[in-house]
């Protein structure tokens, strides 16, 4: 059944449409010695109001688990997965306000000066976000665009042209400036280059990774998969933008988010693995 179109969705001005979305992951692995591991695959403290009941994780066969949380704030679950195949991975129902991304105001930066001591770090480079070997092209393509919000758009604009998405290309060591060079890859690196393309303007920028299906969007939809997107700092708060779709999308659902990909690894693998399925999916429940 074909979702309505975000226009339907929320009819009148103001007007709220809750969903529930059915979300969930499962990952298969295969090692050859016991292995320590941590997840992040809990969604956002942020909208953990918003679940129906908790996102245990899950695993077979079972393991003691044990959580914190990072420096970002993300929950993070440490685990020892056995030898042999190992699954782990969550599911809930989650409501969500049925809206489009919401859109900033047409205001400018905030000066680094006026920036939270706590914003200052998404200014900086970062392993997958080099800004020392992008500045130089970053105020070439934008240095004439108007600030803020403007400018912001202006760079997931060029990101989203100028690189192709192909699931083959994936890299898991590809980095913002390999992604400008290259012109090709998936979603964490359209998001890698907008962040450093922003930082490079002054522009506070970290990333995301979680959940977005296809609601509101036609068919035919590709197999699930976990997105990447950004958010931005402007008028004193963070905005989302989303460098590989380029549009406001609705039941996007954040899972964790830090400086770049590094920071937030779906599954960090203490030892070699071998993954042999994985499967994730965000469905409207109507």
């Amino acid at each position: 059944m074909a979702f309505p179109p975000p226009s339907d969705i929320s009819a009148a001005a103001g007007e709220r449409a809750d969903l529930r979305i059915k979300i969930g992951c499962r990952f298969d692995l295969r090692l050859t010695q016991p292995t320590p591991m941590i997840a992040l695959l809990n969604v956002h403290f942020s909208r953990a109001g918003d679940l129906e009941f908790p996102d245990h994780l899950k695993t077979t066969p079972n393991v003691p688990l044990s959580a914190y949380r990072d420096g970002f704030g993300n929950w993070c679950t440490r685990l020892v997965a056995p030898e042999g195949l190992f699954s782990i991975g969550t599911e809930a129902i989650i409501t969500d306000s049925g809206q489009p991304d919401p859109q900033p105001p047409e205001a400018g930066s905030d000066r680094v000066e006026a920036l939270p001591a706590e914003v200052l770090v998404y200014l900086l480079g970062s392993r997958y976000c080099e800004t020392d070997t992008l500045s130089e092209t970053a105020w070439r393509l934008f240095e004439h665009t108007p600030p803020g919000r403007a400018r912001v758009q202006a760079i997931c604009d060029f990101v989203h042209a100028h690189i192709q998405f192909d699931y083959l290309a994936a890299r898991a060591t590809r980095s913002a400036a390999q992604a400008y060079a290259e012109a090709q890859g998936v979603c964490r690196d359209y998001a890698h280059l907008a962040i450093a393309f922003c930082r490079c303007m002054n522009i506070p920028a970290r990333y995301c990774t979680g959940y977005l299906g296809d609601i509101g969007e036609p068919p035919p939809y590709p197999p699930g998969d976990f997105a990447a997107w950004i958010e931005v700092w402007l008028e004193g708060r963070w905005w989302v933008f989303d460098p590989r779709n380029n549009t406001p999308r609705i039941g996007r659902i954040l899972v964790a988010q830090g400086r770049d990909a590094a920071d937030v690894p779906l599954i960090h693998s203490f030892g070699t693995n071998v993954l042999e399925g994985f499967e994730v999916w965000s469905d409207q429940i109507l």
